[in-house]
């Protein structure tokens, strides 16, 4: 007699649970994307930065002898080579992710 109201609560779960997954999945989705969008802005940035970080450096070389400016300029190096090992630890994460991004589906 009451058959008719558990089939029709049992669609309706079910209805709700893929309309659910649905959600989720497409919230991830939108997750992982914007996440590759800000890495790809950061390494963008990081880039520009070094260039002009080298730019300044050779101008900076250029501009005179002065101990106060070897001293600056010392200082200067040591950043972009730490600059450089961050950007070679960032590269290497980008070909970790971009091998598993590769099974992932793209819109």
């Amino acid at each position: 007699m009451w058959d008719w109201a558990i089939w029709a609560a049992l669609i309706l779960g079910a209805i709700a649970g893929i309309a659910a997954t649905v959600l989720i999945v497409r919230r991830a989705l939108a997750t992982w994307r914007q996440a590759d969008q800000t890495r790809r802005e950061a390494v963008r940035r990081l880039d520009e930065f070094a260039a002009k970080a080298e730019v300044a450096a050779d101008r900076i070389a250029v501009a005179g002898d002065t101990a106060e400016l070897q001293t600056s300029l010392e200082r200067l190096r040591v950043s972009l080579a730490q600059l450089a090992v961050l950007r070679a630890a960032l590269d290497e994460v980008n070909g970790t992710v971009g091998r598993v991004t590769a099974y992932l589906p793209r819109p």
